[in-house]
């Protein structure tokens, strides 16, 4: 299967590529669903894709609003850009936006979204005759769902699925609430995540209001869990999917770095079932309680609870330069001191979760300081394991 991973702007197109994913998908400045991310220049997207290719690996670009007509103008010009470009393919969520890129993009591949809200073989089938090359299957199906779809539909098709991230409480995404509280389109890319908050209640004849309570994990009664089907990918495999993906383009690049490292170990063990240290990488990146949604249709499903988000590790520093065995540059992202103990995230098994013990700190002026602790500088230490550009040190 195909390990796609989310990338918001340029350092985490590269960490995704770094730690093992076979595609990303990323968003130009316009038409797609977080408009909040740093997003891609037409330049970037230019020299992303021309990374990606060099090393084997695909781009996507979303296009996945939900679409009016003003939304079309300077969309022709778009695709036929991202056409020549040679990105990989396109995600829509809108079946006239299928159509306009069929028309005036005609080389374009075309991957329907999850928005379009895909639970059954006839609306998939009707994508296929529109067009479609990829279909991205609606989070609320179970494993049989999906299974039943893979099977009638043709297999050319290729069937992608989310398997890790965080949770729309609406159907498939399609939610008002950003819209009604703030202003703020959540189907254009705007949503300000109104679900998370707390909320209290008012009975029409009463002027008090009254919290909400669900019970004693706290009120946030739309707030859903987080994605996390790592353990069961031999599942997904078997059900016929093709691509299994992460959500988090507004996610962190140690969030992107750690979750892509660990589905890449996963993948990469199959038959084999995942080793528990494996699975307890994932508590170590920033995340909410963990559920594995409707794929096995358990009542839990998406549990409601804190809209608080936890993780067990730091990202304390980025490698900038290939260590020589001896020192290694790092790009300080937490402050960490002399005498700390720091564990290594990279997708070689030679380093990955080694420990390195910071013996001495040697600024960029060649100096020595007891800590590092100005946001980005670029610091040397002494590390007898040879790390690359792109490995991680945390806390």
């Amino acid at each position: 299967m195909e390990l796609l991973a989310p990338a918001g702007n340029f350092e985490k197109f590269l960490t995704a590529l770094h730690f093992g994913a076979d595609a990303v998908y990323l968003a130009g400045q316009t038409h797609g669903l977080r408009a909040f991310a740093g997003n891609f220049s037409n330049e970037e997207i230019e020299k992303a894709v021309e990374i990606a290719h060099s090393r084997g690996k695909k781009v996507y670009v979303t296009l996945n609003i939900i679409a009016k007509d003003k939304d079309f103008v300077g969309l022709k010009e778009y695709v036929r850009f991202l056409q020549d470009a040679k990105v990989d393919a396109v995600i829509v969520a809108d079946i006239g936006m299928l159509q306009f890129i069929r028309v005036h993009a005609p080389m374009l591949a075309v991957h329907v979204s999850t928005q379009a809200n895909i639970i059954n073989s006839y609306s998939a089938n009707l994508m296929v005759e529109l067009g479609a090359k990829r279909l991205i299957l609606a989070r609320e199906l179970s494993l049989e769902e999906v299974a039943k779809i893979r099977k009638n539909v043709p297999s050319k098709v290729e069937i992608e699925v989310f398997v890790h991230g965080a949770m729309c409480m609406a159907y498939s995404g399609r939610c008002l609430l950003s819209n009604y509280l703030t202003g703020r389109d959540s189907n254009h890319g705007e949503c300000v995540q109104a679900c998370r908050w707390k909320y209290y209640v008012r009975e029409v004849s009463r002027d008090d209001e009254i919290e909400v309570q669900e019970d004693e994990r706290g009120s946030y009664i739309f707030n859903s869990k987080d994605l996390n089907m790592l353990p069961f990918l031999d599942k997904l495999q078997k059900a016929g999917v093709d691509s299994i993906k992460i959500e988090g383009r507004m996610k962190s690049s140690y969030y992107v770095a750690t979750v892509v490292n660990a589905y890449r170990r996963a993948l990469d063990m199959l038959p084999k079932e995942p080793t528990k240290e494996l699975c307890d990488e994932l508590m170590k990146a920033s995340h909410r309680r963990y559920t594995t949604g409707f794929y096995f249709g358990d009542e839990e499903k998406q549990f409601l609870e804190s809209s608080t988000p936890v993780q067990e590790s730091e990202f304390v520093a980025l490698v900038t330069k290939d260590g020589d065995g001896q020192n290694v540059e790092v790009e300080m992202r937490n402050k960490f001191s002399v005498g700390d103990e720091l564990e290594v995230l990279s997708p070689d098994e030679e380093n990955f979760n080694k420990k390195i013990v910071i013996e001495k700190i040697t600024n960029p002026e060649g100096e020595e300081v007891d800590s590092a602790k100005v946001v980005q500088e670029c610091v040397t230490i002494p590390c007898k394991l040879k790390l690359k550009v792109g490995d991680i040190l945390r806390r």
